[in-house]
C-alpha cells in the first residue's frame, strides 16, 4: 500500500467508499430511512483484497454513523459480523 486509505460518504451513491493508492478498492453500501442506514452489501475490489480494507471501511462507516446520531440495520453479513466481533457498535444496531 503506498498511501494511507481514506474513507468518503457518497451521499450521491449511498455509500461509503474507501480508497487505496488513489482509487476506489471499496464500498459498503447504504439506504436511508430518516436516521437509519440499512447496510445491504460490503465490496472490496479483488486487487486490493488481503490489506485489511474491508474492517477499516466499515469501522469509520459506523463512526460517522455514531457521529450524526444515526443507527444501523446489517443485512450484509460481513457488516454484521463485525459488530457481532466489535461489541463497541452494538448500540448503534437499530
Amino acid at each position: 500500500m503506498t498511501d494511507t486509505p481514506e474513507v468518503r460518504r457518497n451521499d450521491d451513491a449511498g455509500r461509503y467508499e474507501i480508497l487505496a493508492d488513489g482509487q476506489v478498492a471499496g464500498y459498503t453500501e447504504f439506504r436511508a430511512d430518516g436516521d437509519v442506514l440499512t447496510f445491504p452489501h460490503t465490496v472490496v475490489e479483488s486487487a486490493f483484497e488481503g490489506r485489511g480494507l474491508a474492517g477499516t471501511l466499515v469501522a469509520e462507516a459506523l463512526d460517522d454513523v455514531r457521529r450524526r446520531g444515526q443507527k444501523i440495520v446489517p443485512t450484509c453479513a460481513y457488516v454484521r459480523h463485525f459488530v457481532e466481533k466489535h461489541p463497541e457498535y452494538a448500540d448503534l444496531v437499530a
